[in-house]
């Protein structure tokens, strides 16, 4: 040491220079070899091709890659560089052949370049070969050696080697010209890429055939008298035949391709796609789209989320139609009117709040709000139906009613904290038709939403009875990102596990269309939650659906919001949403959530908590905030006679004679339409004729009921049709004397219709029974 310091003290001059070039010499590589644009590449959860997008000079060159395939790692050293993992970046024997050879032509004829060399020369590409350049890439070459390790050289040279035409890299050329990956190439595969970078031209289809063909034997032969392969890998590796024309590289997921290429270019994406359920999807997807195209509807979105990962295991943005039907357009993130899919939300919304029971009744009647009258989609009323049974149904009607009962604007709370990002105006601006599709959402959040609420419901059993923060997350299909819930907490996130438990019951149950006798979608055999809908004018259909597992989501439509008839939910939409379920794991159902449930006495009549005079009860689990309902408002204690034919009271019979009886009482509005749907419903006994009745009778307008400005339509001949005004009664056989502006129109008795044909003008319509009760209804007439 003390020599080598008199050394350098002594040769000062040569000491800088020697120093300055080692510092040359450890910078003279740049940091990064190569800068080329790259494809956007994604895979599978297992590292399948999904779909490429080509980079922006035109090449398939995919992003490096850091490992090289046995095979080809093999082929490439044989033919190219026999000595590579003993060299120090340059072979000086096989320089010294190729100047021998390269002086007695007269010209360059040979190389001697190693790989290492190559990977030099590929990077200072646009280089004339000449004796300094091949000294600068020696230079080069030994600095690579020193930074890298023998096989990252190798990947390097294996990533940005020319394969021909458009063709860069092992793994885009694997792709192109055997349709498959570089791992799962033959000994004849991964031969002829082998020879290509060597002269990559001689790949061009129809040209060259049998020179590549004797360059790929040459190098099988040389493996065999190696002994890498044996004779008869050897026999079978040279009857293979030569790659004919390249292929067009897999798209398989084309849209999230897209997607992912938004903050991704260049890059190779592993996804959380299954490549094979993606496959059976898109086949699904395909043979449903040449049916529906029939009737000129030609999109369709397909989302398949896993409950407990939270990640994407499909994703199909659109169905293969054509450029003149937005065949690029990915549908799952664009906002499309929701029609009835947004009903489980203000069902579980009102279930957490206490509001209602799973059977509660609520009314379906004709309802009128300002200039807004919601019909059901089969134009008919129940008078009454359970809460549970609406939803599953999916009742219109009774869902505006059940939002107006709970309040529009604090629905909209609960559908903004489920980060529906469409939801973006006030709650005015919506209205009640908020629930029936006056908002728009997309695929992605509306299967998000449903995954939280599985989720939760999976949380909660799993722990002790925990809730997590961050159970409304947003999902991923980036397989190499974890979810974080958040932290465990005794709060509700936002609905109860109860509530969300008991409104998937609900959905367990098929909400058919009234009188689709055929239905023929539907697996007993699968117990999923699910729920269609479709958008005013039939331009949207949908279907979600659920396990304990998995979320599936489907939209069908046109991608220009034309509306087709017989697009409706439950026809186009469940049909897919149910096959691609079929391809699915069977999930046992969810875990009933004890600890957010009490057991309670329940009216089976009135879906109420049981009141003392309700007489036929159960016991049933329900929510726990479900114990601040009222009891059960409909079972009224009357007096009737013996016969039980009369309601009697003191006045005109003895006490002891009086037998006291539970009545199941509706209003006169509800009970109008629901006598029709249940036979069973027995109005109330009149009172015995000889009694004095303290109770004051009742009656009230079927139609017009909140309506003020009435239109009178005209048939085909320009008449003016009659208007028909309907009043029920709560005694059967009343007489009713009716009056427009005090002008005596007629009486009625039992069916209670009267048909005038005013002009246009106001008028108030009053209608009075035997009684002296009376009813008075002021509208008005345009014609």
């Amino acid at each position: 040491m003390q020599r080598l310091l008199a050394y350098f003290k002594n040769n000062k001059k040569k000491t800088i220079v020697l120093f300055l070039i080692l510092v040359a010499y450890y910078f003279c590589l740049p940091k990064h070899l190569f800068k080329d644009p790259t494809a956007t590449v994604i895979t599978s959860n297992k590292n399948e091709l999904l779909g490429a997008i080509i980079a922006d000079d035109g090449q398939w060159r995919f992003p490096e890659n850091d490992s090289v395939p046995d095979k080809f790692k093999t082929c490439i050293i044989a033919f190219e560089d026999e000595y590579f993992y003993n060299h120090p970046g340059f072979n000086p024997i096989s320089i010294f052949k190729a100047l021998k050879e390269n002086i007695n032509s007269g010209e360059i004829k040979r190389g001697g370049s190693t790989i290492t060399q190559q990977v030099i020369r590929l990077s200072r590409k646009g280089k004339q070969r000449t004796y300094w350049e091949k000294f600068k890439e020696i230079i080069l070459a030994t600095r690579l050696e020193f930074r890298h390790k023998k096989d990252e050289i190798l990947a390097l040279y294996a990533s940005h080697a020319p394969f021909g035409g458009n063709v860069v890299g092992l793994d885009a050329a694997s792709w192109r010209y055997f349709n498959r990956n570089s791992e799962d190439l033959s000994w004849a595969e991964s031969a002829t890429l082998a020879v290509l970078p060597n002269a990559p031209s001689l790949i061009y289809p129809g040209k060259n055939q049998l020179q590549l063909l004797k360059k790929r034997n040459r190098l099988l032969k040389k493996l065999l008298d190696n002994q890498t392969i044996d004779s008869l890998t050897y026999r079978l590796s040279i009857s293979e035949g030569l790659p004919q024309k390249p292929y067009p590289l897999p798209q398989i997921a084309p849209h999230l391709l897209q997607t992912i290429a938004k903050n991704n270019k260049g890059q190779r994406i592993k996804t959380s796609v299954n490549k094979r359920l993606q496959q059976q999807t898109n086949t699904i997807v395909f043979n449903h789209y040449n049916t529906l195209k029939q009737n000129e509807i030609y999109n369709i979105s397909v989302l398949i989320l896993d409950v407990k990962t939270r990640k994407v295991l499909t994703y199909v943005g659109n169905a293969p139609t054509d450029k003149n039907h937005q065949n690029s357009v990915d549908i799952i993130n664009k906002p499309r009117s929701t029609g009835s899919i947004l009903k489980p939300f203000l069902y579980a919304a009102m279930l957490d709040a206490g509001d209602i029971l799973p059977n509660t009744l609520v009314a379906d009647v004709p309802t009128q709000f300002g200039d807004y009258s919601p019909e059901n989609f089969n134009k008919e009323f129940d008078g009454a139906v359970p809460a549970k049974q609406a939803l599953s149904r999916s009742l219109n009607v009774p869902a505006v009613i059940m939002l107006k009962d709970f309040g529009l604007d604090r629905f909209h709370y609960y559908l903004k904290n489920l980060h529906l990002k469409d939801i973006r105006f006030n709650a005015n601006h919506y209205g009640l038709s908020l629930v029936l599709g006056g908002a728009e959402s997309n695929l992605w959040d509306l299967c998000k939403s449903y995954a939280a609420f599985s989720s939760t419901i999976n949380h909660f059993n799993e722990t002790s009875s925990e809730y997590f923060s961050n159970e409304f997350c947003e999902p991923t299909f980036y397989e190499d990102e974890k979810i974080d819930f958040g932290k465990k907490s005794n709060e509700k996130t936002l609905f109860d596990a109860a509530s969300i438990y008991l409104t998937y019951e609900s959905l367990k149950e098929v909400n058919r269309p009234e009188g689709d006798d055929n239905w023929e979608f539907f697996d007993n055999s699968k117990q999923i939650a699910w729920k269609t809908g479709t958008s005013y004018g039939f331009r949207d259909a949908w279907a979600i659906g659920t396990t304990k597992d998995y979320v599936v989501g489907v939209w069908v439509g046109n991608a220009d919001g034309e509306g087709r008839p017989g697009l409706v939910g439950v026809q186009t939409a469940a049909p897919i949403l149910f096959d691609v379920f079929d391809l699915l794991p069977n999930s046992q159902w969810f875990q009933k959530p004890f600890d957010e449930m009490e057991k309670v006495k329940i009216c089976l009549t009135s879906g109420y908590r049981a009141s003392v005079n309700c007489n036929n009860v159960d016991e049933k689990y329900i929510q726990k905030s479900g114990l601040k309902t009222k009891a059960c408002p409909y079972h009224k204690l009357i007096h009737l006679d013996k016969t039980e034919s009369f309601q009697v009271n003191s006045s005109c019979e003895n006490i002891n004679e009086i037998k006291n009886t539970s009545w199941f009482i509706l209003p006169p509005l509800m009970a109008y339409y629901y006598k029709d749907k249940h036979p069973f419903y027995k109005p109330l006994p009149a009172f015995r004729e000889d009694c004095i009745n303290s109770k004051k009778e009742t009656m009230e307008f079927i139609y017009p009921k909140d309506i003020k400005k009435i239109f009178l339509p005209k048939d085909f001949n320009e008449k003016t049709n009659d208007l028909i005004l309907k009043v029920t009664h709560s005694k059967p056989n009343t007489k009713l004397y009716w009056y427009l502006d005090h002008i005596f129109l007629g009486e009625t008795t039992t069916i209670h219709n009267m048909s005038i044909r005013p002009k246009e003008g106001k008028y108030t319509i009053t209608v009075t029974d035997e009684f002296g009760n009376e009813i008075k209804k002021t509208i008005e007439i345009s014609q």
